[in-house]
């Protein structure tokens, strides 16, 4: 392997991926370096060459040709679809624990990003159990896995929200700001590429007991994240977040306080 691949900083085009680079990705050798290579996995070639080696030969075939048949093919699409699958069948043999850590453990990002669903359709644990088991990829080092568990994770922390806000809350004084951020992330009101949480959308004081403790958070990444649930929440309770933005001016007067607030406001100010 050439020794400049793995400090890469990634190409802006897909058409710019050096071929060796595509093929250490697709084999499932190295991880993806920015988004550009991420949604340039091909999710076919990538089962092919890493499913044999985790106990799922017997899944390629199946999958590779459902992966064909998809109406709205997507990188989030494929990785949800072969996440599900994974854990149908691994939940039918008795294997969704060994399968579950040969993912979380593998060196592929995209990988690694099918572990999440083994564990958030598993109906025999309970959120709480959930969301402790996905905690792992939560803080994965890599952007792909983190945004991919909060997907697959947000359904669940929709059906049971007082539950999952009450362990979430608990997070939110993690050192890890990726677990951290994880916490506004999956309980944003309206998110992107997901379902809004309704509940949310009308009563935004549920989310306080996550809010509360990041609204002064020091990572630009939590800060972000925070902005952008309150930025949310504007859209159908604007009283309540200008409200929530005026306190917190007062109690919190930092340069952090500050940005989320600016980002919190931004469709408001546009009135």
């Amino acid at each position: 392997m050439n020794p400049e691949i793995p400090n890469r900083k990634g190409a802006r085009k897909v058409d710019d991926i050096p071929d060796e680079v595509l093929e250490l990705l697709n084999k499932g050798e190295i991880e993806t370096a920015n988004l550009t290579e991420w949604l340039a996995i091909d999710q076919v070639a990538l089962i092919t060459e890493t499913f044999p080696s985790i106990g799922l030969e017997e899944m390629v075939q199946p999958l590779q040709e459902k992966l064909a048949r998809q109406k709205k093919p997507s990188t989030m699409n494929s990785v949800k679809l072969v996440g599900e699958e994974v854990y149908e069948v691994s939940a039918k043999t008795n294997q969704t624990e060994v399968i579950f850590q040969n993912l979380l453990q593998h060196p592929s990002d995209t990988v690694r990003c099918y572990a999440p669903y083994l564990i958030t359709l598993n109906n025999a644990y309970s959120i709480e159990e959930k969301l402790k088991r996905i905690k792992p990829l939560v803080a994965d080092k890599h952007f792909g896995v983190r945004e991919v568990v909060w997907i697959a994770a947000r359904p669940f922390v929709d059906q049971e929200l007082a539950k999952s806000i009450q362990v979430l809350s608990g997070w939110t004084s993690s050192g890890d700001e990726n677990v951290r951020r994880f916490t506004s992330e999956a309980t944003r009101p309206r998110g992107v590429w997901c379902k809004h949480i309704e509940s949310l959308k009308e009563n935004h004081k549920q989310g306080l007991p996550i809010l509360e403790p990041l609204k002064s958070d020091p990572a630009k990444y939590v800060q972000d994240s925070v902005g952008n649930w309150l930025n949310d929440a504007s859209k159908s309770r604007p009283a309540f977040v200008a409200q929530l933005c005026d306190r917190w001016k007062a109690e919190s007067p930092t340069q952090a306080t500050q940005k989320i607030i600016k980002r919190a406001r931004r469709t408001i100010d546009k009135k």
